[in-house]
């Protein structure tokens, strides 16, 4: 018989996945320092981190975002966006 471990089993769920339709938001730890946020301006409109945007196509590692404003759809990593609550 095999011993059981001295360390538990990590319960942390998996972060969830965003999907085509998603309302989300920009999470601002994770945007700030990033090739995208370099690439941009300097000062990031706060609509992107107070949300909601839709997520209109998942890529890869990226998804394309459109605001409830009238401004251009943008592609970020889903790393830096989270569910929108």
């Amino acid at each position: 018989m095999a011993e059981p471990s001295a360390e538990p089993t990590p319960t942390a769920k998996p972060a969830a996945t965003l999907k085509k339709g998603a309302l989300v938001r920009v999470n601002r730890a994770a945007y700030m320092g990033s090739v995208e946020a370099s690439a941009s301006d300097l000062r990031p409109p706060e609509y992107i981190f107070e949300g909601p945007g839709e997520l209109l196509v998942v890529k890869g590692d990226y998804g394309q975002v459109r605001w409830r404003r009238p401004v251009p759809d943008v592609w970020l990593k889903l790393a830096q966006l989270e569910v929108f609550s």
